[in-house]
C-alpha cells in the first residue's frame, strides 16, 4: 500500500481519503507525496520510528523481532513486534528514563504489572510479561490491530447513537474488570482505547496502571491533565471515581464529537471543572437521548460522591443496559459489586408505597376487632407488674427461713399451654377460653429464682440463650426457684440445701415442717385439702414429705394435687399440680412425640447444611470465588446484634455484677460461633446464587455495601415487612370470622414469648433475636431453594418441595398440632417461598423477621 505525507501534519499515513493522525482531507491530486512504507499491522496510522530506541529487524532476549515503532511519549515507548517462540505478535512497551532510575519505583511497577497481569477480559489489552533488555524494562503486551479512538473520532466526528452505546459498554466492562483487582487506569482518554479489527473497544495501557492503595504523593497527578478528575489534577486523591470521570470525557467525546472542557492551561482547567458544568449534549447534538446524557453529567461531577457507584453502573444506566444479563450470557459469574449495581433502581410509585404502609396499619386494626381472641392480655390477668412479683417471691423465700443475701437473681414470665389442651379436650365451645381469665389454674406463671454464686445459663438455645426456670439445672447449693401466678400466689418452691453441715449446728430434734404456711403462701384452705400418699420424689434430698388433693377455689370443676418435702424442719420443695403436670397424663403425649420427631429431623438436617456448608466453603475459598468482605461484614452484625442481645436479654446489673465478666467472657465465645456459623453458610451459598440467581440478592448485595438508603434496599424491606405483617393477621382474622360463624370453638391463644412482658428491655432483646433469626430462615431457605433446583432442575418444583419439607418441619415442631395452626403456617410459609423467589434474599428476612416478632410479641 502507498503512503503519503499529510499536508497538514506532515504525518506519514496510507493513501487514503483522510489523514489518520489529524483528520485533514487528502484530496486527489493534492501535495501530499509517497515516503516509505507504513509499519504492518500498526497501532495507529502513524509508525514513524524515526528517534526509537530500536530499529525494524532488531532481536530483543532472544526472543522479540521488532517490526517497528508504534509511538512514544511521556509513558514510554511501545513496539510492535513478533514473539518467535510463541509465533504471534505482540506489542513491548518500554519504560520511561524517569522510572529505571527510581528503584522504588521500579520495585513498584514489578507489583503492578503482577496485579495488572491478573486483569483478563475481551475489553481489555491482556499484559503478559515483564522482561529486561541492557538494563531496559519492559512490558509484553497484547498487540491489537486497529485503530485508536482518538484517531477515528479524528476521521469521523461522534460515534452514532448505537456503536457509541456499544463501545460505552464495552469501556464500563473492560474499567470494571480492572478494578475488581484493584487498579486504577488513571490515564484513560481517546488514545488509549483500541477499536481492534472487529469493532470491539479494547483498553489499553494498563502496564502502567497503579494499586489504588500505592498511588501517593506526585504520583497522583501521573496522566493527561485534560482527561484527568479534578481531585486527581488537584493532587489531592485519586480512586475508582477518578477513572470514572476519565471514563465521562471519553464518552462525551464519543457522543458528541466534542470534548467536554477546551482550556489553554491547567489552571483553566481547574477553573471550568469546578466552576462550570459541560455543555449540555442534548444542545450540540439533536435527539439526545436523556438517559445517556444524565449518566455523562452524573460522571462529569466535580464531587466524586455524585459519581456513579461504578463503571458497571455505567453500563447500567446506558440505554438497554443489563451487564448482570450480559456476564450471565456469557458464562461468567459476575462479581458482587456488578450484583450490587444491577438491577432495577428500585423506587416506587408514592400510591404503591402508601398502600403498602397503609394495608400494614390496616392490618394491625385486625386483632382489635377480637381483642379477647387475639391478645392474650385479654384473656389472662396481669394484675401485678414483674418488679412486684420479684419481690413477693424474695419475700416467699425469707419468711420460709432461708434469708441468706443472695449472690445473683433472675425472674421472668412462662406460658402454660398444656392448660389450653386440657381446656379444648373437655369444652369445645365458644366460651372455652373464660377459665383463664380466672387465674386458678394460671396459664401464665412467674418464676424467680436466686443463688450464693452466679446463674449462667447453660443451653445452646439458637443464638443467645438466657437464664429459665431450668436453665441453669438448679442443682448447687444455695440455688432457691419460686413459681407464682399472675397474683403473688405461691404455686412451686424448690431449694437446694447445703451438702454439709457442721455438727454445732445441728439441733438435737428436728422441727416438724410447717405446711400451714405453705398453704396460706398458696392461698389454700387447709380444711378443703384431703392428705393423700406422696407420690412425688423432689430432685433434692429430704426426710419428711406430705401430699393433699383438693380443688381450685375459683374453677371447682379442675382438680388440684399438693405435694410438699422437707429437710431438717425446713421446706424444700412445694408443688401445686395440676392433671396435665400429673404423670398418667404425660407419660403419653403424641404431641411431644411429634415434636420430637420434628426437633431430631431438623438437627439432622442442620447437621447435614453446616457439613455440606463447611466443604463448600472451603472450596469456594481455595478457589477465590467467595466474597468475604459481605461475609466479613454480615458475620460482624450477627456478633455484635448478639452482644447487644446479650446485654438486653441475659445480663443483669447489679446482682451479677461481681460474675459479669464470666457471663461475657461466655457471650464472646457463643457469638463468634454463631458468627462463624453465618459466615460460612454465606461464603458456601453466595458464589452459587450469584452465579445462578443474582437477581435474588442485589438488594442485599447493596446494603452490604453500605447502601442502606438506595431505593431498592427500601423496597425489599418494605415488601418483606408487609408480607410478614398483613397475611398473618389476614389469616388470623379470617380464621376467627370463620369459627365464629360457623359457631366453631375459639381458636388457640396465640403464642408469644413470654419474658417481652418484662418490658421494653426485654422486648427490644427479642427484636433483635428475630432480626437475626430471621436472616438465618431466609439464608437456610434460599440455601435449600438453590439445592432442591440443581436436583430438581425446575424453580416450579423445588418450590412446593421445599414449602411442602418446612410446613413439615415447623408442624411437626409445634406444641400443638390443629388444623388452624397448620392452615396459618401454610400461608406463611407460602408467601416466604414466594417472597424470596420473586424478590430475593433481604425481602425474605424482612418477612422472617417480622412474622417471627409478631410470634414473640403478646399483643
Amino acid at each position: 500500500m502507498a503512503v503519503v505525507q499529510c499536508p497538514a501534519c506532515s504525518a506519514q499515513v496510507p493513501e487514503s481519503r483522510f489523514c489518520g493522525s489529524c483528520g485533514a482531507r487528502l484530496e486527489a491530486g493534492s501535495s501530499a507525496t509517497p515516503t516509505r512504507a507504513a509499519v504492518p499491522g500498526a497501532l495507529s496510522s502513524s509508525s514513524d520510528v524515526a528517534g526509537g530506541r530500536f530499529l525494524p529487524g532488531a532481536i530483543l532476549a532472544e526472543r522479540y523481532r521488532i517490526i517497528g515503532l508504534l509511538g512514544k511519549g511521556g509513558m514510554g515507548e511501545v513496539y510492535r513486534a513478533d514473539d518467535l517462540k510463541l509465533g504471534q505478535p505482540v506489542a513491548l512497551k518500554f519504560l520511561p528514563v524517569a522510572v529505571e532510575k527510581d528503584a522504588a519505583r521500579l520495585t513498584r511497577f514489578y507489583n503492578e504489572v503482577r496485579t495488572a497481569r491478573s486483569v483478563t477480559h475481551n475489553n481489555v489489552c491482556r499484559v503478559y510479561d515483564i522482561g529486561e533488555v541492557d538494563g531496559q524494562h519492559f512490558i509484553s503486551m497484547e498487540y491489537v490491530d486497529g485503530e485508536d479512538l482518538a484517531t477515528l473520532l479524528r476521521r469521523i466526528g461522534r460515534l452514532p447513537k448505537d456503536k457509541a452505546v456499544q463501545l460505552a459498554r464495552q469501556l464500563c466492562a473492560g474499567l470494571a474488570a480492572a478494578h475488581d483487582q484493584g487498579i486504577l487506569h488513571r490515564d484513560l482518554k481517546p488514545a488509549n482505547v483500541m477499536i481492534d479489527g472487529r469493532g470491539r473497544a479494547r483498553i489499553t495501557d494498563f502496564g502502567l496502571a497503579g494499586l489504588a492503595a500505592e498511588i501517593k504523593g506526585h504520583e497522583v497527578r501521573s496522566g493527561t491533565p485534560a482527561y484527568m478528575a479534578p481531585e486527581q489534577l488537584a493532587g489531592k486523591g485519586v480512586s475508582a471515581k477518578s477513572d470514572l470521570y476519565s471514563l465521562g470525557l471519553v464518552l462525551y467525546e464519543m457522543f458528541t464529537g466534542e470534548v467536554a472542557f477546551e482550556a489553554a492551561s491547567v489552571a483553566d482547567l481547574q477553573r471550568l471543572q469546578s466552576e462550570t458544568t459541560p455543555t449540555s449534549p442534548s444542545s450540540l447534538v439533536a435527539g439526545f437521548d436523556p438517559a445517556v446524557e444524565r449518566v455523562l453529567l452524573r460522571c462529569l461531577d466535580p464531587q466524586p460522591a455524585a459519581r456513579p457507584a461504578s463503571a458497571l453502573a455505567v453500563a447500567a444506566a446506558l440505554p438497554g443496559g443489563d451487564p448482570l444479563a450480559a456476564a450471565l450470557a456469557a458464562g461468567e459469574t459476575p462479581s458482587p459489586e456488578m450484583v450490587a449495581d444491577a438491577g432495577e433502581a428500585g423506587l416506587l410509585r408514592p400510591g404503591v408505597g402508601a398502600a403498602l404502609l397503609a394495608g400494614m396499619l390496616l392490618s394491625w386494626s385486625l386483632p382489635w376487632l377480637f381483642p379477647a381472641e387475639n391478645f392474650i392480655t385479654e384473656r389472662v390477668p396481669l394484675p401485678k407488674r414483674p418488679e412486684a412479683l420479684a419481690d413477693r417471691a424474695a419475700e416467699i423465700i425469707t419468711d420460709l427461713g432461708y434469708d441468706e443475701p443472695p449472690a445473683d437473681s433472675a425472674f421472668g414470665f412462662t406460658e402454660d399451654r398444656d392448660y389450653y389442651e386440657y381446656l379444648a379436650e373437655r369444652d369445645d365451645s365458644p366460651s372455652r377460653w373464660d377459665p383463664l381469665r380466672s387465674g386458678q389454674p394460671a396459664a401464665l406463671t412467674f418464676w424467680y429464682r436466686q443463688s450464693a454464686e452466679s446463674i449462667l445459663p447453660t443451653n445452646p438455645g439458637l443464638l443467645m440463650p438466657s437464664v429459665t426456670a431450668a436453665n441453669p439445672a438448679p442443682v448447687e447449693p444455695g440455688m432457691i426457684g419460686v413459681r407464682l401466678d399472675a397474683h403473688g400466689r405461691l404455686l412451686e418452691f424448690g431449694a437446694v440445701p447445703p451438702r454439709f453441715r457442721e455438727p454445732e449446728d445441728e439441733p438435737a430434734v428436728d422441727p416438724p415442717p410447717e405446711w400451714a404456711a405453705l398453704f396460706a403462701l398458696a392461698d389454700l384452705e387447709p380444711t378443703s385439702l384431703t392428705p393423700v400418699e406422696p407420690l412425688w420424689t423432689p430432685p433434692v434430698p429430704c426426710d419428711r414429705a406430705a401430699a393433699w388433693t383438693g380443688n381450685w377455689a375459683e374453677v371447682t370443676e379442675v382438680p388440684l394435687r399438693v405435694e410438699a418435702c422437707a429437710h431438717r424442719g425446713k421446706p424444700v420443695a412445694f408443688r401445686v399440680l395440676t392433671p396435665w403436670q400429673l404423670p398418667e397424663l404425660s407419660e403419653s403425649d403424641p404431641a411431644g412425640s411429634a415434636a420430637g420427631i420434628g426437633v431430631a429431623v431438623g438437627l439432622v438436617l442442620y447437621l447435614l447444611v453446616m457439613t455440606g456448608g463447611l466443604v463448600l466453603a472451603w472450596r469456594n475459598l481455595r478457589l477465590g470465588r467467595g466474597d468475604r468482605r459481605g461475609a466479613f461484614r454480615l458475620a460482624a452484625f450477627v456478633f455484635f446484634a448478639g452482644m447487644l442481645t446479650w446485654f438486653l436479654l441475659v445480663s443483669r446489673f447489679p446482682a451479677a455484677a461481681d460474675s459479669i465478666f464470666g457471663s461475657f467472657r461466655l457471650a464472646v465465645a457463643r457469638m463468634l460461633f454463631h458468627a462463624a456459623t453465618f459466615w460460612v453458610l454465606y461464603i458456601a451459598i453466595e458464589p452459587k446464587v450469584r452465579r445462578r440467581w443474582p437477581q435474588r440478592i442485589v438488594s442485599w448485595a447493596r446494603l452490604l455495601a453500605g447502601r442502606v438508603r438506595d431505593p431498592l434496599v427500601g423496597r425489599d424491606i418494605l415488601i418483606g415487612l408487609f408480607a410478614g405483617i398483613v397475611p398473618f393477621h389476614l389469616v388470623t382474622a379470617a380464621w376467627t370470622v370463620m369459627r365464629r360463624v360457623l359457631g366453631l370453638p375459639s381458636g388457640y391463644p396465640t403464642p408469644f414469648r413470654p419474658d417481652v412482658l418484662l418490658g421494653l428491655r426485654h422486648l427490644a432483646g427479642e427484636t433483635l433475636n428475630m432480626l437475626l433469626a430471621g436472616v438465618y430462615s431466609a439464608m437456610f431457605l434460599l440455601m435449600a431453594l438453590l439445592v432442591l433446583q440443581i436436583f430438581l432442575r425446575k424453580i416450579w418444583l423445588a418450590a412446593p418441595a421445599i414449602w411442602l419439607l418446612f410446613v413439615t418441619l415447623i408442624f411437626l415442631g409445634s406444641q400443638e398440632h390443629s388444623v388452624g395452626l397448620l392452615i396459618g403456617i401454610g400461608v406463611v410459609t407460602a408467601f416466604q417461598v414466594f417472597v424470596v423467589i420473586r424478590y430475593g434474599l433481604l425481602a425474605g428476612a424482612a418477612m422472617g423477621f417480622s412474622f417471627l416478632w409478631l410470634l414473640a410479641s403478646p399483643f
